[in-house]
């Protein structure tokens, strides 16, 4: 009996286990599930839509507060004051960034190795690369000078290569990552893959894919804000975050190539408007346009000796069509235009350039337009006036019927009462000289002082 006793006392106190197992487990599931991983993506040269987006990134992470932040990356560099920008924001955040070069044969050039230094993680996809971190202006520094091995560089070059480099190593070394090689990175343009930045201590991982750098930073330690923060990633939710429609389209209008048709349509808009007076939609989109190409290039780096070209050439293009010269001014003008635009947006800075092929084609396509145009409104001018008053005297009426004072004529479709001093018959042709009212004064077309309208 006692051994029965015993039996039904295990018996029951084995659900009662597996009920508490089962309960611990079920809260501490979502416990862990309740981490999110706000994700964002850099896709191209850096900019002012850039750094707008990656900061309202970062201040969106902060406000659900997740647990890490990462930054896909794939950038051949871009502008510093947007870069620096992204940079402090990282630096200030009370969430840690995971910057990720990816994926396989993306890079982390120029602005993007000062990005990816600053981040609390550094990680890469195999086959991708950083580095090449000097200044632009600095690459066209010109030969070296007689009996020196490296190019002479002028005070102002040397104050942008040692900010450079105090920048760089600074971010390094806040992370405890290989100062040294970060600075070859700006004096010597040095490159690193992948596996050799792991192997030189520049970056922390090296994973295939998300999935795996997650794997990788599940219980990796963090310093924040002071403090030494354990991540915790394993069942993390992935909340990837969307630009708003203000960086997308600042991000569209900041393409050079754009930032060309824009200003092309707002000043081809307001010409038309101009002449044309009451069209509306012309002046009305050109007016935008021009303010969008204004806008834009404020936010990106521009050459403003090739806009007055830009002008120039439009404005010859015009003088062709009111003065025609042989194609000398046409000619002129394209030319004005073409090299206005290579010379505006040749910065060299990565991801500012234009196509030449692009702007060559859009010169002549837009100045056949334009020659064309004007000619087509030119001879709307002289053509006269088409409806009103003014454009049915002196047109031809067709007599409706016999009579020697007053009778019927039609114009233009439509019948109207008419007076003659002169005998008409049906179906002859007359000139209107007057208007009273509703009443046409004619003439007969072979009359002396009978003249039709040009």
């Amino acid at each position: 009996m006692k051994a029965c006793g015993f039996l039904r006392r295990r018996a029951v106190r084995w659900p009662a286990w597996l009920v508490l197992l089962l309960v611990l487990s079920w809260s501490a599931s979502p416990a862990a599930a309740e981490s999110i991983i706000v994700e964002l993506e850099i896709d191209g040269a850096i900019g002012v839509a850039t750094s707008d987006y990656l900061i309202s990134g970062i201040d969106h992470a902060e406000e659900i507060g997740a647990e890490l932040v990462i930054i896909n990356m794939d950038t051949p560099g871009g502008l510093m004051k947007p870069m620096r920008e992204i940079v402090q924001r990282i630096l200030a955040s009370t969430v840690p960034v995971a910057v990720y070069v990816t994926p396989a044969g993306a890079r982390a050039d120029s602005a993007g190795t000062y990005i990816l230094l600053a981040s609390h993680i550094a990680a890469m996809t195999p086959t991708t690369h950083l580095g090449a971190a000097t200044p632009v202006p600095l690459l066209d520094s010109g030969p070296p000078a007689e009996g020196e091995d490296e190019p002479s560089a002028s005070p102002s070059d040397r104050k942008v290569m040692n900010d450079a480099i105090s920048y760089i190593r600074s971010l390094a070394d806040r992370h405890g990552r290989n100062a040294d090689w970060a600075e070859t990175a700006v004096t010597e343009a040095a490159t690193l893959t992948a596996a050799e930045a792991l192997e030189q201590n520049v970056i922390e991982f090296v994973a295939s894919d998300r999935a795996g750098l997650l794997e990788q930073l599940n219980g990796y330690e963090v310093e924040i804000a002071g403090e030494t923060r354990s991540l915790s990633t394993e069942y993390a939710n992935v909340d990837v975050f969307e630009p708003n429609w203000r960086i997308r389209l600042l991000t569209v209008i900041s393409n050079p190539e754009i930032v060309l048709l824009l200003g092309l349509i707002g000043l081809y808009g307001l010409m038309y408007e101009g002449w044309n007076p009451g069209a509306i939609v012309p002046g009305v989109v050109g007016a935008i346009c021009l303010l969008l190409a204004a806008y834009a290039l404020q936010v990106i780096p521009v050459n403003y000796a090739g806009l007055a070209l830009i002008i120039i050439g439009v404005a010859l293009m015009v003088a062709e069509a009111y003065a025609p010269s042989f194609g000398a001014l046409g000619l002129g003008g394209i030319t004005a235009f073409i090299f206005g635009a290579i010379i505006m947006f040749d910065s060299g800075v990565p991801g500012f350039g234009i196509s030449y092929v692009f702007v060559i084609g859009l010169g002549v396509a837009f100045a056949v337009v334009l020659i064309w145009l004007i000619g087509y409104l030119l001879k709307l001018r002289r053509r006269g006036a088409v409806s009103g008053r003014e454009s049915i005297l002196g047109a031809i009426a067709i007599a409706a019927e016999d009579f020697t004072s007053a009778g019927k004529v039609w114009l233009e479709g439509e019948t109207w009462h008419a007076r003659s001093q002169e005998p008409v018959t049906k179906d002859e042709q007359l000139i209107v000289t007057r208007l009273d009212g509703l009443t046409l004064e004619v003439k007969r077309a072979g009359s002396p002082d009978a003249t039709t309208r040009a």
